[in-house]
């Protein structure tokens, strides 16, 4: 008998994404839909689309993606956004690798529009992210709450074929998101004891930007890669500066 593959997805107020997504995942076994209490028409247009929805409140993503875990009965899981698309090459691609090869992960490469560009470098191509894995062989680090890790009991392998990923669509987007992140990242080098210096707030942001334009050839994208690699460059200062106004409300940091 051939693996079974359920599509997953993970999804709040996401009805101008759920049914192409999902129509994108019509060869997997099964589609899943996990929500959390969308007060949109998600959860409707997602049932239309035939996938078997689940609600649930929403802590954190690595424990949203474990309870995802549980809900399915599949050999293989298949993690897709609201906002990506599975191309029929990578759906043949998925169904060979876990059908004869013997790795128990794969890292899936992904395509990613910003502002309606297609990206080929600055850290967003190949963008790979470990979204295809056996059931019985991985879980989500719950000590991730953002920019989850997969636990694999196993080797791990990478596709060739990518994910369509349409990723910020205009700069009010970018900003709202990467405040989030920053706000999770400048947290997260607190709890590990690093401090903020003088320093910190200069060479940062020009290793970020040369690690975007040059490491990661964001000079291929033209004014694409150099706006994005000093909006990146501008984030990470916002992250130090985060994570020095947390070291003034310790009185033991001053």
């Amino acid at each position: 008998m051939p693996e079974r593959i359920s599509g997953v997805v993970l999804t709040k107020n996401e009805a101008g994404n759920i049914v192409e997504c999902l129509e994108s995942l019509t060869w997997a076994d099964e589609r899943v839909v996990l929500d959390c209490y969308s007060d949109d028409d998600t959860v409707e247009l997602a049932q239309e689309a035939g996938a078997h929805v689940y609600e649930r409140p929403f802590r954190d993503y690595a424990d949203q993606r474990n309870a995802a875990l549980d809900l399915i009965t599949s050999d293989w899981v298949f993690f897709v956004d609201a906002d990506e698309r599975a191309t029929p090459e990578l759906a043949a691609e998925i169904r060979q690798v876990t059908a004869h090869r013997p790795e128990v992960g794969w890292w899936v490469p992904r395509h990613n529009y910003i502002f309606g560009h297609r990206m080929q470098g600055a850290g967003w191509y190949p963008d790979y992210q470990l979204r295809l894995f056996r059931r019985d062989r991985s879980w989500y680090n719950p000590d991730r709450r953002v920019h989850e890790l997969v636990i694999l009991d196993g080797p791990a392998g990478h596709l060739q074929n990518p994910l369509t990923h349409y990723n910020y669509s205009n700069l009010r987007e970018f900003r709202r998101r990467q405040a989030k992140y920053t706000d999770y990242d400048a947290t997260v080098l607190y709890e590990a004891g690093q401090r903020a210096r003088a320093h910190n707030f200069i060479l940062q942001p020009l290793r970020e930007f040369r690690r975007r334009f040059w490491s990661q050839a964001g000079y291929r994208d033209h004014l694409y890669g150099l706006f994005l690699s000093l909006l990146m460059a501008h984030y990470e200062f916002v992250k130090y500066r985060k994570l020095w106004r947390l070291q003034q409300h310790n009185a033991n940091d001053l």
